[in-house]
């Protein structure tokens, strides 16, 4: 197994990291990649405006899923070892716990050409370059080849080390310096996967001051995706782009359609307490089967939150209420995040084109379909069929025109 190790700050993780990374996995076809933010860098100090270590590891968290997502065929993930380690984070001491978490895998530090070039005066420098290789990362005129080749030669002769080089010559140049310089301004938001900015915006950090409930569209959809796993992105944006079709086929206000559907799973991978703490805190009511079914959950306390924290209308608020079960008498808002969230071109259920086809000629049809789909399925399962989703079928449940 090869696995590559990318240390550092992290303050905050931006593309420039995600591409080098992305270059490494395939230049050294590695099997995992393992990004490891450090509490104390050894080498600088934070800025005053850095966030906690355990923020920073989280904001890492959101952008090794995203780049998880993006890069098939080889592991992402987020070590803690230096965020739980007092003191400051030496490299040497990360890749002796490397090694003893890892006893079999073939090691590799991955650094940019500045850390390369110094790597000898580090804390243990004998002991990093005997447990890994290294992999340096470098623009093509990131740094004199004769500089490059000479420390690759005293390296070698001094410690046996293994070098690689490996050039990114397309990569927009960003530091992480730069971003907390533009953030507190409402710039460098592109130079940050929307994950990663959508947590800086909930979050305030680095100065950022959003006022959240008048998001743009852009910047809800970075707030929504920073609450969610990254494979979880591929439905909310479709869902957002059949509920705009939607509205503009039947007439509704399309942004209205647009900002429910992008927070309509946003509490998607909350616990129950969670949900259950939203909902009590919001006043939002739950029955005795939604506080038993967590399933039902995520629709109530999602509502509760994009109304309250996020400032949607209610008429949208309750589009997301009742997103997973509808209800009778719905409004046409409602209405269309229903079957949205049915019907959206990442969807392969049996039954689906059907409603597809409904949606844009009989909309009441279609969410007949889908009240009876849901009946069927809770059904099949076992499960009590929500009263919420009966009403819906009685009201709808018809032949789609053809």
């Amino acid at each position: 197994m090869k696995i590559g190790l990318y240390g550092g700050s992290f303050n905050p993780p931006h593309l420039g990291h995600l591409a080098a990374a992305k270059a490494a996995v395939q230049a050294l076809q590695l099997d995992e990649l393992v990004f490891i933010p450090a509490r104390i860098p050894p080498h600088k100090t934070l800025a005053p405006d850095s966030p906690p270590p355990e923020t920073r590891l989280a904001l890492t968290e959101l952008a090794a899923d995203q780049l998880q997502w993006e890069t098939p065929g080889a592991r992402i993930s987020v070590w803690d070892e230096e965020i739980r380690r007092e003191g400051k984070s030496y490299t040497a001491d990360t890749l002796q716990s490397a090694r003893k978490r890892w006893p079999d895998a073939e090691l590799w530090l991955l650094t940019g050409t500045d850390m390369f070039l110094t790597i000898h005066t580090w804390y243990h420098p004998e002991i990093i370059l005997d447990i890994a290789g290294l992999c340096a990362f470098s623009r093509t005129a990131d740094v004199p080849d004769q500089d490059f080749a000479a420390q690759q030669r005293f390296l070698q002769e001094k410690y046996s080390a293994r070098v690689v080089r490996i050039s990114i010559p397309n990569l927009v140049e960003v530091s992480s310096t730069d971003l907390r310089a533009w953030l507190p301004q409402g710039k460098g938001g592109e130079y940050l996967s929307q994950p990663v900015r959508g947590y800086i915006l909930r979050e305030h950090l680095y100065g950022t001051s959003a006022d959240l409930t008048r998001l743009s569209l852009e910047d809800l959809r970075c707030v929504s995706y920073s609450m969610v796993k990254a494979k979880r992105i591929p439905h909310i944006k479709g869902c957002e782009e059949t509920a705009a079709a939607l509205a503009r086929r039947w007439g509704a206000d399309e942004e209205a359609a647009r900002r429910a559907a992008i927070l309509h799973d946003c509490t998607k991978y909350w616990t129950p307490e969670q949900h259950l703490a939203a909902c009590d805190c919001y006043g939002e009511p739950l029955t005795v089967l939604e506080r038993r079914e967590e399933k039902l959950q995520h629709a109530k306390s999602g509502a509760a939150l994009a109304e309250h924290r996020f400032g949607l209308s209610p008429e949208a608020a309750s589009a997301i209420r009742y997103h997973t079960t509808g209800r009778g008498n719905m409004s046409l808002l409602e209405k269309i995040i229903y079957i949205a969230d049915f019907i959206e071109p990442n969807r392969t259920f049996s039954g689906v084109e059907p409603m597809r086809e409904a949606a844009f000629q009989d909309l009441d049809a279609a969410v007949g379909l889908g009240a009876a789909c849901c009946i069927a399925e809770m059904a099949q399962r076992g499960k009590t069929i929500d009263p919420n989703t009966q009403a819906a079928y009685h009201c709808y449940g018809r032949p789609a025109v053809t």
